[in-house]
């Protein structure tokens, strides 16, 4: 099977030969993993509803009610409170019929988030056809917004207020057109993604849905949307580029499937409507000369339409060429945004930021889409670590998936840090709105810690884990069901607790420097046929090393192409503030370590690489594991007389099964969730003197689960001997 993956990624291009060796080599170190140890799996679930007494609660990181000094602004390119104070976000999403709790389950689930640091909640997929959505189910079309729906979302988001939390509204994201909108071929468009850029109709309906939900009164907070300072975002569409659509040959017109989807080829009616706008563009963008010469270099007579390139035309085509119809396309979006953006703003008045779309595809370019969003408030990126490729099974019809399941500590240069990186904007601020190590990627562990801690360094703004759940809290069961659901996860929500304090609190130093890049408009046109072997950055001569040493920012998309230092690919990779480093290994060993005064953590194959830091050091029998600690008031680490330790590896379902090659399973497997605890000893080192060092385990409540355990005094300090009981997190208590 591996040879045929192989043959099936160089045949399609789908990955660069770089990281195919990569890919080669970690299938060949880590296909064992799961066999190395003898550490058994062991029950261990999260609890939503019976955490009220949880020994660990963050939501002293809140300020509730959120939005209670007016709303959130920017202010020199960063998100700020009304006082001028910097303001971040650490986030989850909610999907799906997950926005729309029953008012018993609404603050039960907003006292869980606020307990887990979490001050803001992004709503996805309001519009969803296929889960619970503000559109009457039942009706002919999507212009109407169901009443009990609303209610319900509106009590939510006013619990979620009340303790600090602020909220994200997407307008555009799943929406399935019915008959009675008056949209041609509705039934072949799926999300319809694409033809909003060009269709007045289709834009009448996203304008009339935002006045329907903006306008909105909601009862709970007794504020209209628009004028409600608890909502810090409002996003226009989700992950939707015509460019993306013209370089993955979605502009062709040849779907005559119904219901095809997320990513679907537009309709011949559609694809006949853009080359008409295409070519009326030219009639006025082009003087005559320059269009009968466009014309020969196209081979079609006066006429005749200039026919629009498609993927495999690219590398033949004349720059001219290229580029023009690339402009035109960008246009589009330009035209599109800025529309949208008065219309909110001008027409609706609404004060809350505005983010257009992410920078999604980090294996094309994202720079001429930048060129849009940019120009809006906020710029935004979503990125997962070895998202599923979605398969059928020849053999048995069967949907499945297929995961790398390969570790980001062995790949710096791939990870979700460099590729997020390539985004930011100088005087914008950046947040990251979908993120994640989806299930059941072995090395998920390291996720969090590590995005959490760079972003920090990087000043990014937000961060949202993609996503909380997607079913209402009726159907949560103590079982992962799905790539994406951290709920139910241990090992997920646990590190969530713990950098919500690290990213929060700005633990992590913001880098010393930072690497401008600039780009013409010449070079984001001559990106999008840029190999994706240059990913993610599409940039010549800048070294993709470079966001884990400092921060980068594009200071310009229409100027001078910058001019990029060579930078030596050292061992281990440093951040210029110290703090952060990223330990290479031939043998796929990597490790990253995180060294504040305030949280410290070693994530990867700690045991192999026996690193100690200033304050702690791990003794580990486990191959790979991520351990956080950091301290729960203003003290250092060396002072604090109150610590959250997080010791995390694995999380699966009872009795969930891989196939042969570890990536895919066969059955999912069924509740309650199973972990690998970390065993061993921390040992927590130059804390000074102390009377008493106690480790108290937790359960999947945050309360005690058993026995305190007393630390030993060793030569080098404290030593916390952990595994037992089977646990993710502990609350550390010294007395001095």
């Amino acid at each position: 099977m591996y040879f045929e993956t192989i043959s099936v990624l160089l045949k399609e291009k789908l990955m660069p030969s770089r990281d195919i060796c990569s890919w080669i080599l970690s299938l060949v170190l880590f296909s064992n993993y799961t066999c190395a140890g003898n550490i058994q799996m062991k029950p261990f679930a999260m609890d939503w509803r019976d955490n009220a007494d949880s020994l660990v609660n963050m939501s002293f990181l809140l300020e509730a009610p959120a939005g209670k000094d007016g709303f959130i602004r920017v202010n020199n390119g960063h998100l700020v409170k009304p006082n001028g104070e910097r303001f971040r976000i650490w986030g989850v999403n909610f999907t799906g019929s997950a926005c729309f709790p029953s008012k018993e389950d609404a603050p039960i689930v907003a006292e869980h988030l606020a307990r887990f640091g979490i001050n803001c909640v992004r709503f996805h997929f309001l519009d969803s056809n296929w889960s619970g959505s503000l559109f009457v189910r039942d009706s002919n079309d999507t212009r109407a917004l169901d009443r009990q729906q609303l209610d319900r979302l509106d009590y939510f988001v006013a619990e979620l207020k009340e303790r600090g939390i602020y909220t994200n509204l997407n307008l555009n994201v799943g929406r399935n057109y019915r008959k009675g909108d008056g949209v041609r071929d509705y039934e072949y468009l799926g999300l319809a993604k694409v033809v909003n850029y060009f269709d007045e109709h289709i834009q009448m309906l996203h304008k009339e849905y935002a006045q329907q939900l903006l306008t909105h009164y909601n009862p709970y907070t007794k504020s209209e949307y628009r004028n409600e300072p608890a909502i810090v975002i409002v996003e226009i569409v989700n992950e939707n580029s015509i460019v993306e659509a013209w370089f993955s040959d979605r502009l062709l017109g040849k779907n005559e499937s119904r219901n095809p989807g997320t990513w679907a080829d537009i309709t011949a009616w559609y694809a006949d409507q853009l080359t008409k706008k295409y070519n009326a563009w030219l009639q006025v963008r082009l003087s005559e000369a320059e269009l009968k010469e466009l014309r020969e270099i196209a081979g079609v007579k006066e006429d005749e339409f200039v026919p629009r390139l498609t993927k495999d035309q690219f590398d033949a085509a004349s720059e001219k060429r290229f580029h023009i119809e690339a402009e035109f396309y960008m246009e589009l979006e330009q035209n599109y945004f800025g529309q949208m953006y008065r219309y909110l703003k001008d027409e609706l008045g609404v004060k809350s930021l505005i983010v257009g779309t992410s920078d999604h595809n980090h294996w094309k370019s994202g720079y001429p889409l930048l060129t849009s969003t940019s120009r809006l408030d906020v710029v935004d990126g979503h990125v997962y670590w070895q998202h599923p490729s979605y398969l059928t099974d020849p053999k048995t019809g069967r949907n499945t998936f297929s995961i790398p399941n390969t570790p980001m500590v062995n790949d710096p240069l791939n990870s979700t840090v460099v590729q997020l990186s390539r985004s930011a904007i100088v005087g914008k601020p950046y947040t990251v709105s979908e993120t994640n190590h989806p299930f059941p990627n072995e090395y998920a562990c390291e996720g969090i810690g590590i995005l959490a801690a760079y972003s920090a360094f990087h000043d990014w703004d937000g961060i949202f884990l993609y996503t909380f759940e997607h079913k209402e809290p009726g159907q949560w069961e103590p079982k992962i069901p799905g790539h994406f659901e951290i709920r139910p996860d241990p090992v997920k929500m646990t590190n969530l607790a713990a950098c919500a304090v690290m990213f929060l609190r700005s633990d992590v130093r913001r880098a010393i420097e930072t690497v401008s890049r600039s780009y013409s408009l010449e070079q984001v046109c001559q990106s999008i046929r840029s190999p994706s072997s240059e990913r993610p950055y599409f940039t010549p001569g800048f070294s993709v090393s470079t966001p884990l040493r400092h921060t980068t920012r594009i200071a310009a998309l229409d100027a001078q192409p910058g001019q990029y230092p060579e930078v030596a690919m050292d061992n281990p990779i440093v951040s210029d503030t110290g703090e952060l480093s990223w330990y290479r290994s031939e043998q796929g060993k990597g490790l990253v370590t995180i060294e504040t005064e305030k949280s410290q953590a070693l994530i990867g194959f700690v045991k192999d690489n026996n690193k100690a830091l200033k304050n702690i050091s791990l003794t580990a029998e486990n191959e790979f594991c991520s351990i956080i600690v950091t301290s729960l008031n203003a003290e250092p680490i060396s002072s604090s007389q109150s610590l959250l330790l997080v010791a995390t590896a694995r999380s699966a379902n009872q009795d969930m099964t891989w196939n042969e090659d570890r990536t895919s399973l066969s059955d999912w497997g069924s509740g309650p969730t199973v972990i690998e605890p970390v065993k061993g000893s921390v040992t927590l080192r130059n804390i000074g003197l102390a009377e008493h060092v106690e480790a108290v385990p937790l359960n999947g409540a945050g309360k005690r689960m058993g026995q305190s355990i007393r630390a030993q005094i060793v030569a080098d300090g404290f030593e916390i001997p952990i595994g037992e009981p089977a646990t993710t997190w502990y609350l550390v208590r010294i007395q001095r």
